[in-house]
């Protein structure tokens, strides 16, 4: 599943190409995603221009401004969901078999490359594609998310309070989008083991001065994720729009049975909210 970090790349990838560019056409060839898209999006979003792009947890926004220039009171949301993703393509490109939306913009006078059109795939259809209606932030997919991990808003005080008297894994913990959104499985076990945080220690026996240090190591493992995903359109122009996994920088993750690359011990994997979890016996005493 696309995590926070690839979804911040894809993105800032999208951005340039897609900001200030009038909505041509939105084809639709599979509707039913996650969730049906509303049957008349397509003819909505027409001749509307695209204001720039947002993100919430997981979720792009895509504001939309009226033909006077002024922000419409409302846009559309797109989840990557478990198998996803957005690349920019030519008119002349095939469509693969899993390619299921395509929105089509016009061209800048200021524009020197072939005008590109956004095209979303989704083998397992897990994604979303839907209208909001007032604020994006408001919608009641995004109302009752945790704060961004990288805002000032996730604080280890904040966190620590909430995990009182929580017997719940720590692991899992941190990956429930009403405590901090965007640390998913990945992302959560690199944290932990960098804080030599313990993935099963129920959330309640962690310690402030602990929460502390996972809050900083969250942030920069996100962070860094995000900074190695980088901000070139190549990756999203011609290829499968996929920025993939910084498996290069990754510790424990899918490393089950191989030595850690701290203390050389044989790392372990259990599974916690019915995820795989891959961790150091000595390293996260």
């Amino acid at each position: 599943m696309p995590e926070l970090p690839e979804v911040e790349t894809t993105r800032k990838g999208i951005t340039p190409w897609l900001e200030g560019r009038v909505i041509e056409k939105l084809d639709i060839r599979q509707p039913k995603l996650r969730w049906p898209i509303p049957d008349d999006l397509a003819q909505r979003l027409v001749g509307l221009t695209l204001a720039p792009l947002q993100r919430r947890a997981k979720y792009l926004i895509f504001p939309v401004l009226e033909n006077n220039g002024q922000e419409a009171n409302w846009g559309f949301l797109w989840h990557l969901g478990m198998s996803g993703s957005l690349r920019l393509v030519t008119a002349d490109e095939p469509w693969k078999k899993h390619d299921h939306v395509e929105l089509t913009v016009a061209a800048l006078p200021s524009d020197t490359e072939v005008p590109l059109r956004l095209r979303y795939h989704d083998p397992r259809r897990f994604g979303a594609l839907l209208d909001y209606q007032g604020a994006a932030f408001e919608h009641s997919l995004l109302k009752k998310l945790g704060p961004e991990p990288l805002s000032a808003a996730f604080t280890a005080q904040a966190l620590f309070q909430r995990s009182r008297n929580r017997k719940l894994a720590i692991k899992v913990f941190i990956m429930d989008n009403a405590q901090v959104v965007g640390v998913g499985n990945i992302y959560a076990s690199e944290a932990l083991f960098r804080a030599g945080i313990d993935p099963r220690s129920a959330a309640g026996t962690v310690s402030l001065k602990r929460y502390q240090r996972l809050v900083e190591i969250i942030r920069d493992v996100l962070a860094a994720a995000i900074e190695q995903g980088g901000t070139t359109l190549r990756d999203f122009v011609g290829g499968d729009g996929k920025p993939g996994y910084f498996a290069q920088q990754l510790d424990v993750y899918g490393r089950n049975g191989l030595p850690c690359k701290v203390c050389s011990t044989v790392l372990q994997e259990v599974k916690l909210g019915q995820r795989s979890s891959v961790w150091c016996a000595t390293c996260q005493a």
